[in-house]
């Protein structure tokens, strides 16, 4: 009976290529009008950062491996170390329903007004227990804002050739799926608004967090504009063996892999990109669970190899004349932080971004 009253209630379908037209001009259209790109003076550094993005309640959020208060760290290291000033910090507008719409689906973003489907996105249980309106207030919000900084950080980027969000980085997030602490798409998202409003047309994504970026792999499938390298543990989650055939450049290491190889196996990764593929934009995940003691990264990264693959990149983008979007993603250390804070500070003492003054 259900069949039968669907079939004769259904909208006729539109042919393929209408409906893809269809989908991509609302998206341009949600795009066009969003109030996340706003402009920045030169007096503020292009390193964004709220205090909405870190997430506290109850507890609650010791209950995942993952540092939930990394972000706000990081900044408070920047400028207790004298290396920016709180003022020359950018705060995002949070990202709003019509600007996830961009990439997510209206039936995904319902999903996420259940709060047991939010706690099995972000992995913690009792978090299926609370009214979902404490759940958006203290884990979406947080988010949202999040994706609001790694979409407004393309816009600095595009101006000032480099941009930070202190945050950001959800690569295991597709249009339709979320999963790994992940519950928004910001990188598809911040991609798609780039192509829009930027008048950029190849975007490159270069995912070194410890876990594979199955989430961006899925909604890039059939995108001839993005380019994709990641460089990855193969034998940890998410074990995404459909995404991995959408990795155009695949770097698969084992547990265990040090430092001296992990560095060899990206310069070789990048020697190939350089001559595979001129992007307009990198988007750089940046997760630190690579390093060495990282209970869900299970590599043994040491602080000094990530601050040289951070400028590894970083001179990747400078030398092909790409504006570079950094995003800090994985790392469940409390340790990474300090990390994160000493390589940003290596990045500024090499000449490579600039947190001191106007950034022409």
């Amino acid at each position: 009976m259900a069949g039968a009253s669907s079939s004769s209630s259904s909208p006729p379908s539109l042919p393929p290529a209408e409906g893809a037209a269809a989908v991509e001009t609302a998206r341009r259209k949600r795009i066009l009008s969003s109030k996340l790109y706003f402009d920045v003076p030169l007096t503020k550094a292009p390193v964004i950062y709220s205090s909405s993005y870190d997430i506290a309640f109850m507890g609650i959020e010791k209950l995942h491996p993952f540092d939930s208060s990394k972000w706000g760290r990081i900044c408070q290291f920047l400028i207790t170390d004298g290396i920016l000033d709180k003022g020359r910090i950018v705060e995002p507008l949070e990202a709003s329903r019509e600007d996830l719409l961009v990439v997510h689906s209206e039936s995904y973003l319902n999903s996420l007004k259940s709060s047991l489907k939010v706690s099995i996105i972000i992995e913690v249980p009792p978090v299926a227990m609370l009214p979902n309106c404490l759940v958006q207030q203290k884990v979406l919000h947080p988010f949202r804002k999040q994706v609001g900084g790694s979409i407004l950080a393309a816009k600095l980027a595009k101006e000032r050739g480099w941009a930070i969000n202190v945050g950001g980085g959800f690569h295991h997030c597709s249009a339709e799926k979320g999963g790994g602490f992940c519950a928004y798409a910001d990188i598809s998202l911040c991609i798609h608004y780039a192509f829009s409003r930027l008048n950029i047309s190849r975007a490159m994504i270069i995912d070194l967090d410890a876990h594979q970026g199955n989430g961006h792999e899925i909604d890039f499938r059939s995108d001839r504009r993005v380019y994709i390298l990641d460089m990855y543990n193969a034998g940890i989650y998410p074990l995404d063996y459909e995404a991995r055939q959408y990795i155009h450049q695949k770097v698969e290491l084992a547990s265990g892999t040090k430092t001296e190889e992990y560095l060899e196996r990206l310069e070789r990764a990048l020697q190939v990109a350089r001559g595979g593929f001129d992007p307009e934009l990198v988007v750089y995940n940046a997760g630190t669970d690579i390093l060495d003691g990282d209970p869900l990264g299970l590599l043994k990264v040491n602080p000094e190899g990530v601050k040289l693959r951070d400028e590894m990149v970083f001179r990747f983008a400078r030398e092909k004349n790409s504006p570079l979007v950094m995003l800090t993603s994985g790392g469940y250390m409390k340790s990474s932080a300090r990390v994160i804070a000493d390589s940003i500070v290596n990045l500024a003492t090499k000449g490579l971004v600039n947190l001191g003054g106007p950034t022409l």
